[in-house]
């Protein structure tokens, strides 16, 4: 039963992880887009740029319902890598401990 607990939240974690890659490919993409570097004109760079867009929208949107952009910048991207930051090195463990001793009496 413990490593079942482990496998599910070491699947989670793997899962934020991926989710904070996404995220940080895409912030750098949109600079890359308002620095003139590369273009969305360019298909595969639209197609990329739109897949990262709609994966990302999903997680961020929660929190731009809160968060005011300022002046074009977008605060709600640092505080959802804060979240996750917090999820994957302090409750996740934090609650894998917990369950685990909970299980073993």
């Amino acid at each position: 039963m413990v490593e079942l607990i482990s496998a599910v939240f070491y699947i989670l974690n793997a899962i934020l992880g991926f989710i904070m890659i996404m995220l940080i490919v895409s912030m750098i993409l949109s600079w890359l887009v308002l620095f003139n570097v590369i273009n969305t004109r360019n298909p595969t760079v639209y197609r990329i740029m739109d897949a990262l867009e709609r994966f990302t929208a999903p997680v961020l949107e929660p929190f731009r319902r809160f968060i005011p952009s300022f002046g074009g910048l977008d605060l709600s991207f640092l505080v959802c890598v804060l979240v996750i930051q917090v999820l994957q090195r302090y409750l996740l463990p934090a609650a894998e401990r917990n369950l685990i001793a909970l299980v073993l009496g």
